[in-house]
């Protein structure tokens, strides 16, 4: 990198769940590997490239996926395998790297800026990269580039396994070619989008002029711009497992009735789902606080496989308010909080979520976006 230049480098572990499976089971090495629930009903989680060269994708319907390649083995998922493979990883990173951000449970990002005067950022991410395969036995791409989305894209164009460097001077002619839909923000509406419009490279979009970026796709257009002139000034923002969301509540009267402080914990927690999602974050700790009428307070928490969604937290706070209420006095206060945050949607719930489930969450989300969070909740919340 030039003096002065940003270094970024994302990382990303190729098909993360399916090769925390081969670590535990070598005999699923080399075969058509599929991970999400076993229903009918289900979708995909994650599949191995084996499977991907029959057409399976993340989030394809369970049926269909089968229906392309029927001798693939489908294992139902294990988070909390997952969970702590992306743990060991973290601490790996964290260790080596200036600046570090957990993207997801399975992808980072660095800021290496200014390290080209000690040492070459390409050779220092290589070798971090190798330090990381031979500890933790997992396989894992990366992309070194002026930026993270420059940085992202070339990740994705390596994998499995992939080492790209793309120095300022070639970020045009490395970007340019490629399809739109290979830009991180283009989902499957978007590039439909656009190629109706005939614009399916990323050099296409690049020369449209940004007043008719904005007009065509409204203020994503410009950022789409942006993205596709390489450009992108978003920070590495330092990872850190103390973030946090939380609620409480102090009653005008202390209570102690068992039904409605359950109920109360329902809707707490769906309210903290509900902005886990908005901010595509999941979260690995759940907690649950009750002051006492004679200001006594106690907590109780798990670690859980990451998650945003409201029945699996809901469970979770149930079996911790049993657990903590012992003493049956009077309550004065609940509280919720969910730790651990990472960035990442409910792709990573996808084991025993059929599609309707997981397109419940989103019909839930997007009543609650327009009308308010009172909008829709569980009858055993309210």
């Amino acid at each position: 990198m030039m003096n002065g230049q940003r270094a970024v480098a994302h990382l990303d572990l190729d098909t993360f769940f399916v090769s925390c499976e081969r670590l535990v089971n070598s005999s699923l090495n080399n075969i058509p590997l599929i991970i999400g629930g076993k229903s009918g009903r289900a979708v995909v989680a994650s599949c191995s490239y084996e499977a991907r060269k029959f057409g399976v994708r993340s989030a394809m319907p369970m049926r269909y996926a089968l229906h392309l390649c029927p001798q693939a083995t489908v294992l139902k998922g294990d988070m909390e395998l997952y969970s702590q493979k992306s743990k060991l990883v973290t601490e790996i990173l964290k260790e080596k790297a200036p600046l570090l951000e957990k993207a997801s449970i399975d992808e980072f990002y660095m800021d290496l800026s200014g390290m080209d005067k000690y040492f070459g950022c390409f050779n220092w991410t290589k070798e971090l990269s190798d330090t990381v395969l031979k500890e933790s036995g997992l396989p894992i791409s990366f992309g070194l580039s002026i930026n993270k989305t420059v940085a992202k894209i070339a990740t994705t164009e390596g994998k499995p396994l992939g080492k790209i460097n793309v120095a300022a001077p070639q970020v045009r002619p490395f970007l340019d070619p490629l399809s739109v839909a290979k830009i991180p923000m283009v989902g499957q509406k978007t590039f439909q989008l656009l190629s109706r419009m005939g614009i399916r490279t990323i050099k296409t979009l690049s020369e449209i002029p940004q007043e008719m970026s904005v007009k065509l796709m409204g203020k994503n257009g410009l950022v789409l711009w942006k993205k596709a002139n390489g450009i992108d000034t978003n920070p590495v923002i330092a990872y850190s497992e103390r973030k946090s969301i939380s609620t409480e509540r102090t009653f005008q009267q202390d209570t102690i009735d068992v039904s409605y402080l359950r109920s109360l914990f329902i809707g707490m927690v769906e309210k903290l789902a509900h902005q886990l999602r908005t901010n595509d974050q999941c979260c690995s700790v759940i907690t649950i606080k009750l002051r006492y009428s004679n200001f006594d307070t106690h907590t109780q928490q798990c670690k859980i496989p990451y998650t945003n969604l409201d029945h699996i937290l809901i469970d979770k706070a149930k079996e911790l308010f049993d657990k903590l209420y012992q003493r049956r006095m009077l309550i004065r206060l609940v509280g919720v909080r969910l730790s651990g945050l990472i960035n990442g949607g409910p792709q990573m719930n996808m084991f025993e979520d059929s599609s309707e489930m997981v397109n419940l969450y989103k019909a839930m989300d997007l009543l609650k976006h327009k009308f308010g969070n009172k909008a829709v909740n569980r009858a055993s919340g309210i």
